[in-house]
């Protein structure tokens, strides 16, 4: 235990799973704390850089299994920062944008323990980066929508169907894999042809990144045959039929061996 009276929580980014996309802010975080609580989507390679004695808990969630539930991590986090404890709450992507991390403050802030965040590149960036495909182009998409296609404790995805079904926006869906299914369809049902592009990313930016172009009317089979596990990303748009340019382009980049993997 610290000779500190009161610790601090830091909620920090993790970024899409490439170490070179943390922040230096969020380096100095995971590198600085006592003790370091993590989720399932934070990679392998980011939790290499935890130094060896740092303490670390493991509270990620599997879909259909939270075996560590949300109520208890925010208890969590509030026992180690009474313990006099710098604690890095690290989560996958940004902690503001899918990752509980306001519900998380307010827990922490209710309690009177000190949180500052600090923001890592989204999982929709890092692909977009990645894979060379656009969230905005003009003449394909005038705005960008981020919706999860997951809901808390596995409930109805009651989402504004009508106003997503929309063909000058480009739409990610995040933790949708489960989903996709009935994702595709209400939108299908609400107006978006089914020959609209879509790209599915695997793990995004790391060494165990896969790609999947289909469209919205075959989606849903083509992830099933295809057997890509989460985290994926889906974009929905048609800033997608950039996607062969982009990697005509990273092939010309190449030397020998790397024009032949693209072939």
């Amino acid at each position: 235990m610290k000779d500190l009276a009161q610790g601090h929580v830091s909620l920090v980014g993790a970024g899409p799973g490439d170490p070179d996309l943390l922040t230096c802010k969020a380096l100095a975080r995971i590198q600085s704390a006592d003790v370091v609580v993590y989720d399932r989507l934070v990679s392998p390679e980011i939790l290499a850089l935890i130094p060896a004695d740092t303490r670390r808990i493991d509270v990620g969630k599997m879909p259909r299994c939270h075996r560590v539930p949300q109520d208890a991590i925010n208890a969590m986090l509030v026992d180690l920062a009474r313990e006099g404890l710098r604690v890095t709450r690290l989560k996958g992507g940004d902690p503001l944008i899918f990752g509980r991390g306001s519900e998380e403050a307010e827990d922490l802030r209710k309690a009177g323990i000190g949180v500052d965040y600090v923001p890592g590149i989204t999982a929709a960036q890092g692909m977009a980066a990645s894979t060379g495909v656009p969230l905005t182009h003009r003449g394909l998409a005038t705005g960008v929508r981020y919706v999860t296609g997951h809901r808390a404790r596995d409930g109805a995805l009651d989402l504004d169907w009508a106003s997503l079904a929309c063909e000058d926006t480009t739409l990610v869906v995040y933790m949708g894999v489960a989903n996709i299914a009935e994702i595709s369809a209400r939108l299908l049902a609400n107006g978006l042809p089914p020959d609209l592009p879509v790209l599915a990313v695997a793990s995004a930016t790391t060494p165990r990144e896969r790609r999947l172009v289909s469209c919205l009317g075959a989606i849903a089979d083509d992830i099933a045959l295809a057997g890509m596990e989460a985290p994926v990303l889906f974009v929905i748009g048609h800033v997608v039929s950039l996607y062969g340019a982009a990697v005509l382009a990273e092939a010309l980049a190449c030397d020998g061996a790397g024009m032949a993997a693209y072939a």
